[in-house]
């Protein structure tokens, strides 16, 4: 039946090119685009077009983590359907006892870059860091194109994680989507967790109609976004192949900024890089969760009420962030029969862990600290 719709549509294409005045160029127009978007989809081609595999994704985090002295295990925990997280866990004899927290990266992330705060937040209690399903080296399974499955899909195999491992109780820290699932986690398994830390979180304010009159969109960029909307959101990352680490390093150089205490050289490029050009399973699942300007179809604002008071939430926005706080301040004035806590690191971008981790991994404990 696929097949059928397939050959209908594509007749339909070439109809239209030449109604369009354009019967000679039809087939091979036709052709080229149905081949390039064909190839742009199938996983397959990804090892011999992009300079990438597991094992390379894997040795570049462990040279994200080289520098980490503090004794640790990393182990893939089973899920179901087969899926597998992979896992990172710092503990010591005297912190056994205190509420682990378990830190949720954000979209195109992985465990490799919380390097910085693995360490110091580890001193007084145990942490956790995984990597969410369908991104880093966990497994990459097919998700739901429904955003309210996809969203689940993500929360059931933390709560599997979980089970697995045998957490009874946790602080969950999540930066940018990490900070949703984090609170979506909480919305329906409340009773696991006990404080919520959510870092440059995504998803929460609804859509926003008007545009500041000053500063309109110009109609090229509509153009441009109206062309991509298809696609993945790093998908172009896939497209130039082996140039994808040239173009990390040549867009992103503030990364190795980031982190230059720790690499003079391209190791947070190479990773982040290996991260992004495997199959986009979970970017995917993030696109679905979308709209096309990149707001959350399911924003989490709309669901805040269903999040028990018990559970205190702190809100960690960077200084020099372009992520709007605005939805700090409605969390806020959302629970006033709530403990909400807004704290703000001077000197800070959106990857807040990262640009000043000193000032961040203090913050934690500190808002730690008053859990237990």
């Amino acid at each position: 039946m696929a097949e059928r719709d397939e050959t209908a549509n594509s007749g339909i294409v070439q109809r239209l090119l030449s109604v369009a005045g354009v019967p000679s160029l039809a087939s091979s127009v036709w052709s080229y685009v149905d081949n390039t978007i064909r190839w742009f989809w199938i996983p397959d081609w990804l090892p011999s077009w992009c300079p990438t595999s597991q094992s390379q994704l894997k040795a570049a985090e462990d040279k994200m983590l080289r520098c980490i002295s503090a004794p640790f295990t990393k182990q893939f925990v089973p899920v179901s359907c087969g899926n597998m997280l992979w896992t990172l866990f710092f503990s010591s004899d005297g912190v056994k006892d205190k509420t682990p927290v378990v830190l949720l990266h954000g979209f195109g992330g992985g465990v490799g870059l919380w390097a910085q705060n693995l360490e110091a937040l580890s001193q007084n209690r145990p942490v956790y860091a995984l990597d969410l399903l369908g991104f880093g080296q966990s497994t990459r399974p097919v998700f739901s194109t429904d955003p309210q499955a996809a969203e689940a899909q993500f929360v059931e195999s933390i709560e599997q994680w979980r089970a697995k491992v045998g957490l009874e109780s946790m602080i969950l820290l999540g930066h940018n989507l990490g900070g949703f699932l984090a609170v979506a986690y909480s919305i329906k398994y409340s009773d696991r967790v006990k404080h919520v830390i959510l870092v440059e979180p995504w998803g929460f304010p609804e859509f926003q109609e008007t545009v500041e009159a000053d500063r309109p969109i110009p109609v090229w960029i509509k153009a441009l976004g109206a062309m991509f909307s298809p696609f993945n959101p790093l998908a172009g990352l896939r497209l130039v192949g082996p140039l994808g680490l040239t173009l990390v390093q040549t867009l992103r150089p503030d990364f190795k900024k980031k982190f230059s205490s720790m690499f003079s050289d391209n190791t947070v490029s190479e990773y982040i890089y290996h991260l992004n050009v495997q199959s986009p399973s979970g970017e995917t699942a993030f696109k679905s969760m979308t709209d096309s300007c990149g707001w959350a179809k399911r924003p989490m604002l709309q669901r805040l009420d269903q999040l028990p008071p018990a559970i205190h939430i702190s809100i960690i926005y960077g200084s020099r962030s372009s992520i709007d706080s605005d939805s700090a301040s409605s969390i806020k004035e959302m629970r006033t029969n709530s403990h909400v806590e807004i704290i703000t690191i001077r000197g800070a971008g959106h990857y807040v862990y990262a640009d000043q981790p000193d000032d961040f991994n203090h913050k934690v404990l500190q808002v730690c600290e008053k859990v237990d």
